[in-house]
């Protein structure tokens, strides 16, 4: 995998707001790559970052991943919805435009770097 793909999403994701989340889709559109490689990036180097904001469309999680998430959005002021799977993405979703402002400043020479 590109070392540089993977520096990207990690930033993107860094840049996601606390108490707020964002779809695998929405960060896939923000660094210009599939919504699947945005997951298999997550799965293999998404434990340093702020992982437990990124869910699929509908805001929902693994259930594997839920006791450890229940903790961070509880701190975050996120709530889960009735079904217990995840949250309301569209109570939650993070403002993508801002965001996009947001990975570009943090982006800067990232390209330059590689």
């Amino acid at each position: 995998m590109d070392d540089l793909v993977v520096e990207r999403v990690l930033v993107a994701v860094e840049q996601v707001p606390s108490g707020c989340v964002v779809s695998y889709g929405d960060l896939a559109e923000l660094v210009g790559i599939g919504p699947r490689l945005v997951g298999r990036v997550m799965s293999l180097y998404g434990g340093n970052v702020t992982w437990w904001r990124v869910t699929n469309a509908s805001g929902d999680l693994p259930p594997h991943l839920h006791d450890e998430v229940r903790p961070q959005w509880a701190e975050e002021g996120i709530t889960w919805k009735p079904n217990g799977r995840g949250c309301r993405i569209k109570d939650f979703r993070a403002d993508l435009a801002q965001l996009a402002v947001d990975y570009e400043c943090a982006i800067g020479d990232l390209g330059e770097r590689h």
